[in-house]
């Protein structure tokens, strides 16, 4: 059987549907503003992990630009667990701060799912207190998203890619590659709930590619480089690249990345360069796709945004004095 290759794929640009999000949050902040209310992020950040450091900065400069109020927390290394819950206990009493987010990974030695359970569930923007995924799940019997629910951030992210997009979702058959509690399992919670037929594939999935070959939409979240090949694809399916995997190999360069002069130059200057858990050749037969980077991983600052002025609304009562055009946005 031959298999026609599409001319061009339909590059789904996580950056243009971040910058929507964001403009779109900028003015539910100055709407809230307008009523005495600064929406509120507290980040927690222990320790000093240079990758970590980039990421919070990120997040406060990004409140700053939207008319947010954020306040970093640094813990010293050595901090203990009691202590870490001590303060996440004044963060949940603080009327200011609406959303918390504790910086993962934490020091082995922190029982993380402790800390995770300690967040009020009204002030958890990374959607990862038990009754949130309990909330998520339960709104799937409704045939809807959740609507009451923080729900975590780059799965929210790859639905709203979808959405924006006017990619179809119901009915279609989703393949989820991945099963973690960040994103696999929420993800395809979500799919589920956008009445989606899904289809979820882990590490002890026999014959991957039999599901993945029948999939409308493929999500790959398992952190494996170039791990979807080009046989594994359904022509004209949608492909969403989680993975976030580093190349510093010249021969995974060359691999991933053939006469691609732009790729080379940067891993000659870097050192490195960057490849999803899709093989980019896999990209020439799908209908749409999302980069790396450029694709999911811009969606998840933006969510954390939007889902701290969704929290902010939902404490403090604030929905009622918006207009319905703001509403409508939330």
């Amino acid at each position: 059987m031959v298999v026609r290759m599409k001319a061009t794929a339909r590059i789904l640009n996580g950056i243009e549907i971040a910058a929507q999000i964001k403009a779109e949050v900028a003015d539910e902040a100055h709407a809230l503003a307008a009523r005495g209310i600064t929406p509120g992020l507290a980040v927690v950040l222990v320790g000093h992990v240079a990758a970590s450091e980039i990421y919070v900065r990120s997040k406060v400069k990004t409140c700053a630009e939207l008319g947010m109020f954020s306040e970093m927390l640094t813990p010293p290394e050595s901090v203990t667990t009691e202590e870490l819950l001590e303060l996440i206990a004044g963060l949940n009493a603080r009327e200011e701060i609406d959303g918390i987010l504790i910086q993962l990974p934490l020091p082995a030695r922190v029982d993380t799912r402790r800390l995770l359970e300690a967040v009020s569930p009204e002030k958890d923007v990374d959607g990862f207190h038990p009754i949130n995924v309990g909330r998520l799940q339960s709104s799937a019997s409704h045939g809807v998203e959740a609507g009451t629910a923080l729900a975590p951030c780059t799965p929210a992210g790859i639905m709203e890619i979808l959405r924006r997009s006017g990619l179809p979702v119901s009915g279609q058959h989703a393949v989820v590659l991945g099963r973690s509690e960040i994103v696999g399992k929420p993800v395809a919670m979500m799919l589920l709930n956008a009445s989606a037929t899904v289809t979820v594939c882990h590490s002890k999935t026999v014959d991957i590619a039999r599901y993945t070959r029948d999939a409308d939409i493929l999500v790959a979240a398992i952190g494996r480089p170039g791990f979807v090949t080009t046989e594994m694809v359904k022509p004209g399916a949608t492909l969403v690249d989680v993975g976030i995997n580093r190349l510093t190999d010249a021969a995974d360069v060359a691999r991933f990345f053939p006469g691609d002069v732009a790729r080379a130059a940067q891993f000659a200057q870097r050192g490195s360069t960057l490849v999803g858990d899709i093989d980019p050749a896999a990209f020439a037969l799908a209908g749409a796709y999302t980069p790396v980077p450029g694709g999911v991983g811009a969606l998840t600052i933006a969510m954390l945004m939007k889902n701290t002025v969704q929290a902010a609304k939902a404490r403090r009562g604030a929905t009622a004095g918006l207009s319905e055009a703001a509403v409508a946005k939330a």
